[in-house]
């Protein structure tokens, strides 16, 4: 046959040929583009060139570099914790059930602060107070108005550590709730401290309760509110490196430890949470917080300031609450759904648990695949786009399969929530594919620790990247990595195999850390906070791309 013959076409020829060029066109035109370029995934921190013997080198977040000055606050003018509330926004925004403007929650501040010096007698500069307080307003006021007036706080992330505080440092004042008021007087009588205890109760004060003090003062929120309410009180504004507060938690033995945390800790604090948002779609008034994190720990604190910083809507799930009356709480579908039984918009942010990822993951799932015979094919098709690091909640799968399943499942959070923010404790690797096919929104994963108020580490908004489990006998092969450092913070593994690393293995030791918003542990003297080193108890691996996997 010759070369003329071969070459000879018909009507068929020419539109199996149109046909398969069309088709190599769109598959390249419509194929999913990544929303974060691969490069940048690839290197995600930036390690110093040096290390000590038994130490890794020192890792510090890419876009802070080795030679970058650490960011300690969110603007110029934010230098105390006081400042995050800005009076220059005066839009109202719903703060749990109650709707506030910023000028609203500065005359309660200074009423507030104004009433602790007068009706309850507190000095400034030398007096302490024990907040023991579910989140609401009434925490965020009392924790301003102390700041304001150089009043350390004190805050448990526990209540079973209540007669441990009372006995080791027992505070000049107690701020609590009407409801446990008795357990309060009865650890009190029990520290034989009585004598010097002041109690500022919130709720409904009875006769009877007030009686059965004895010797403890108890005074009424409203009567400390009410004394401050004309002529305030002006005290000497704290300095950044003041201590603002101190947060008090059980190690992993079991022991008290107290972590002193300054203004400027907290500012550094909210200069970081503020990052884990891309800066294409950042916090904005329009957005509502919701949040799993207790104010009574370092970062929930911060997730607080950051929402009151940025103006934006604010509550907390119902497991934050110190005082659980039903139990140790469940960390379900129903307890995300417990915030917006509150008087706030839908929420479009939420810091969640990994339990309450999953539950709210795997419960979408479910539904999606009960009620749409279309569910294979739209798992496969999202797959495919995250294989690719794309995903959007706008496709024609999510209409056709998952926007019921959410809606069904959460409401009109399943609608509005456009970020997840996960943290408190390792995150399966297996769960994560899961999860962000069902909610198709980014997902961070950070990790915390309650010797920093910001997060220790935390992961690119757009890293969809899927990487591969390593050996089963391998602890960290199973848990998802945490990211790079935080941008204020730095890290450093200790007792590490110098041959392994200097066979090129990933280093693994225990986490040392360093940066603004790490505290000092009480009893120790201060020292520069970017030249000290804390020690958290967990062990760490830092994998080749610059990101770390976590063992508590």
């Amino acid at each position: 046959m010759s070369v003329k013959e071969l070459l000879v076409t018909d009507d068929l020829t020419v539109l199996l040929g149109l046909v398969s060029v069309t088709v190599f066109l769109l598959q390249n035109l419509y194929k999913p583009q990544p929303l974060v370029h691969p490069i940048l995934l690839g290197r995600q921190s930036e390690a110093g060139k040096v290390r000590n013997p038994g130490e890794s080198t020192v890792y510090r977040n890419y876009g802070t570099g080795l030679l970058g000055r650490f960011p300690v606050r969110p603007d110029a003018n934010a230098n105390l914790v006081t400042d995050l509330l800005k009076l220059d926004s005066s839009a109202p925004r719903t703060l749990w059930n109650t709707k506030v403007t910023n000028a609203i929650v500065k005359d309660r501040v200074d009423a507030f602060g104004t009433g602790l010096i007068r009706a309850a007698g507190l000095v400034p500069k030398e007096s302490n107070v024990l907040i023991l307080l579910n989140d609401g307003l009434e925490f965020l006021v009392a924790d301003l108005a102390l700041a304001k007036h150089s009043i350390a706080s004190f805050t448990l992330s526990s209540p079973k550590l209540l007669s441990q505080v009372l006995e080791s440092h027992p505070p000049s004042a107690i701020i609590t709730d009407s409801s446990f008021l008795p357990h309060v007087l009865e650890l009190i009588y029990d520290s034989n401290e009585h004598q010097h205890h002041t109690v500022i109760v919130t709720g409904e004060l009875t006769s009877a309760v007030a009686k059965s003090a004895r010797s403890a003062r108890i005074i009424a929120w409203t009567e400390v509110e009410a004394a401050g309410s004309k002529d305030k009180v002006d005290t000497a504004p704290p300095a950044p490196s003041d201590v603002f507060t101190v947060s008090f938690s059980e190690t992993a033995s079991g022991s008290l430890e107290g972590i002193q945390f300054t203004h400027e800790n907290f500012t550094a604090a909210v200069a970081a949470v503020r990052t884990l948002f891309p800066p294409s779609n950042s916090l904005s008034p329009l957005d509502t917080i919701c949040s799993a994190h207790s104010l009574s720990t370092p970062f929930g604190r911060s997730i607080a300031y950051t929402a009151l910083y940025e103006s934006t809507s604010f509550a907390t799930l119902s497991s934050t609450k110190l005082f659980q009356i039903e139990g140790a709480p469940k960390l379900d579908v129903a307890d995300i759904m417990s915030a917006t039984k509150l008087p706030i918009p839908s929420p479009t942010i939420a810091f969640l648990k990994p339990e309450h990822v999953k539950a709210l993951s795997s419960d979408i799932s479910a539904q999606a695949k009960k009620s749409s015979f279309l569910y294979s094919v739209g798992w496969r098709h999202k797959l495919s786009g995250l294989t690719e690091g794309f995903l959007t909640k706008d496709s024609l799968w999510d209409r056709a399969v998952f926007d019921g399943a959410r809606e069904k499942v959460a409401g009109d959070f399943g609608r509005t929530i456009r970020q997840v923010i996960v943290s408190g404790g390792p995150v399966p690797t297996s769960d994560l594919t899961p999860t962000r096919i069902a909610l198709s929104v980014p997902i961070v994963n950070a990790h915390v620790h309650p010797v920093s108020a910001g997060p220790v580490f935390s992961t690119q908004p757009l890293d969809l990247q899927m990487l591969p489990a390593g050996s089963s006998s391998d602890p960290f092969s199973g848990i998802a990595h945490v990211g790079a450092p935080s941008v204020n913070v730095q890290v450093k593994l200790v007792g590490v195999d110098d041959a392994e690393i200097e066979a090129g293995g990933d280093p693994t030791g225990d986490i040392h850390v360093g940066g603004p918003p790490v505290g000092i542990p009480l009893g120790l003297g201060s020292e520069d906070s970017e030249t000290a080193w804390r020690k958290t108890g967990e062990r760490g691996r830092v994998l080749t791309n610059g990101a770390f996997k976590v063992l508590g």
